[in-house]
């Protein structure tokens, strides 16, 4: 019987031969995360255990990223729990600082291909870049895999779609992401997993396609799932991942959808403020007027992306009024920027840095809330109404290379327009 990526790697964690979409199967975990801001309601049922062991305690990762630094009592308390819990029953914990925990999981060596990974933020569909199947639960749920190594799952059904062609220059993964929002709206790979195949994923580097899997969250999906090839397992071995054991499709396996996308023709892509499903060609918006800029989060964080921003803005300044916030998915890639030289060239141009997390991104810390009628440009995952804590404001969304383009001229900009630039190189 032939199967999809997410079938096989549920059936094999279910000790069964095989699975179909619609079945409930009670899967064993290979690795679960839990973040700050789940913690109170995991530690919470903990209580609910009683004496149980908490026999898979050390396949669990504590990041404290959402409340990253503490804004708050409260969030400072829950960090303290949080630590003495990892040191009295042995779980990885990741301070403040450390880094954004879809970026820290497979950093640090806890995700290989063919994984059942399980963590308490939406976003765990990153994983799949990885060949891992990436699924978000809640923090009770990493309760009960702390002390059973198992969770339950109802087997979702596939799309897949096929990305033919490779990115023009200046046109990255975000923008992929942004036109599949476009094309199936919010929620529409609700509760499905979607396998990307193509040419054009084959030529993306490890970063893009992780941002290829994180974005899919914001269509629905239970995960976003990419086969294994040599920069898969080149990537894992450098990171000390535990042995690989890549999955694929079975050439016959059934989809609910099969879409096909010509990658070559596509150009930069924006969300327009609100909606993340209200997606245009930048062209359709420049000249849109900006205040400020974001770059960063668990969706377009990461070295690739700095350097995009670097680009732009090298022996530039900002745009007169405009402030701008670059926010690294990881100490060890704000660390590899700094050697690089990136760091220096985006600040000299008037931008700032936040530490790794995701304070910013959810406006938790405070540290960028734009005021009434301002409009941010940002190459985070959402632009929901009062997302970055100023309902008054609007949000815009794009790639790291339109969000620093946008802000070196101060209105909404095509990155290809920025002449100095040669896209090429990057």
């Amino acid at each position: 019987m032939p199967h999809t990526i997410v079938e096989k790697i549920l059936a094999a964690h279910a000790g069964q031969s095989h699975c179909k979409p619609g079945d409930f199967v009670v899967a064993d975990i290979d690795f679960a995360m839990l973040t700050d801001a789940r913690a109170p309601g995991a530690m919470k049922a903990l209580s609910s255990l009683g004496e149980a062991p908490l026999r898979f305690v050390d396949r669990t990762a504590l990041v404290l990223d959402h409340y990253s630094p503490p804004p708050h009592l409260e969030a400072a308390q829950i960090h303290d729990r949080m630590r003495s819990f990892a040191q009295q029953h042995g779980a990885q914990i990741y301070d403040i600082g450390e880094g954004i925990c879809h970026q820290l999981l497979p950093e640090k060596g806890h995700v290989s291909a063919g994984d059942l990974v399980v963590g308490t933020d939406s976003h765990s569909v990153t994983y799949g870049a990885f060949n891992a199947l990436g699924i978000g639960v809640e923090g009770t749920d990493i309760t009960a895999v702390m002390a059973f190594g198992k969770l339950w799952f109802q087997v979702p059904t596939s799309i897949h779609v096929t990305l033919n062609g490779r990115l023009q220059p200046g046109v990255w993964a975000k923008d992929i992401t942004l036109h599949m929002l476009g094309r199936l709206g919010a929620d529409g790979a609700n509760y499905q997993a979607i396998e990307y195949t193509g040419s054009a994923v084959q030529a993306m580097k490890i970063d893009g396609r992780m941002t290829l899997c994180n974005h899919a969250a914001e269509l629905g999906a239970k995960a976003t799932l990419l086969e294994a090839d040599a920069k898969t397992l080149d990537w894992l071995r450098a990171h000390g991942a535990r042995d690989p054991k890549p999955v694929s499709a079975d050439a016959d396996a059934t989809y609910a959808r099969k879409i096909t996308v010509d990658i070559d023709s596509l150009s930069p892509q924006v969300a327009r403020r609100h909606e993340v499903d209200d997606i245009v060609n930048v062209g359709d918006v420049a000249g849109q007027k900006i205040q400020a800029a974001l770059v960063g989060t668990c969706t377009n964080g990461r070295l690739e992306d700095i350097r995009q921003v670097a680009a732009v803005l090298k022996g530039h300044r900002l745009a007169p009024g405009v402030r701008m916030i670059v926010t690294p998915a990881s100490r060890d890639i704000y660390l590899k920027a700094a050697r690089e030289g990136l760091i220096e060239t985006i600040v000299s141009a008037g931008a700032a840095f936040e530490s790794a997390g995701c304070g910013t991104c959810i406006s938790v810390t405070g540290h960028f809330t734009p005021g009434d009628g301002q409009a941010v440009i940002s190459s985070a995952n959402r632009n929901f109404k009062g997302r970055l804590g100023n309902d008054n404001a609007e949000i815009w969304l794009g790639s790291a290379a339109t969000v620093a383009a946008s802000a070196l001229r101060g209105v909404i900009t095509d990155p290809r327009d920025i002449d100095h630039v040669n896209w090429s190189d990057l």
